[in-house]
């Protein structure tokens, strides 16, 4: 016979159902068909997978800041130290001395060759 036929069978002599209804259960993992454990650790390596791409992207972002702030940090000790020879060196030409006068400007041409040098490598 049927759940249901006893059901309503039941249902005529006692106001109240002594069979429970059916419920439905979840299947325990070790007991699931295999191919939904497949898919289930198909699912779950696509996440890791993700999860690991995204902590990589994390730390060569970090690691580019990083590199970043060493670069400002390097270019402001040398812009502070250009700074402190310019200055050493517009003392020393107002100082009216000859001779420094004639130093710096054999400086600034030594600088400029040498750049224009370089540079000729590269164009």
């Amino acid at each position: 016979m049927s759940d249901a036929y006893e059901r309503e069978r039941y249902k005529q002599i006692l106001p109240f159902s002594p069979i429970p209804p059916r419920q439905t259960y979840t299947t325990p993992p070790a007991l699931r068909p295999p191919r939904q454990n497949n898919s289930r650790l198909d699912e779950l390596a696509s996440k890791v997978s993700a999860l690991r791409g995204v902590t990589v992207d994390i730390y060569d972002n970090a690691r580019s800041h990083e590199v970043i702030d060493n670069t400002n940090e390097v270019f402001s000790s040398m812009s502070s130290s250009i700074k402190g020879s310019a200055g050493r060196l517009g003392r020393m030409a107002q100082a009216g001395n000859k001779v420094a006068i004639l130093k710096l400007a054999a400086m600034i041409v030594g600088a400029v060759v040498l750049l224009w040098w370089i540079l000729s490598w590269f164009w």
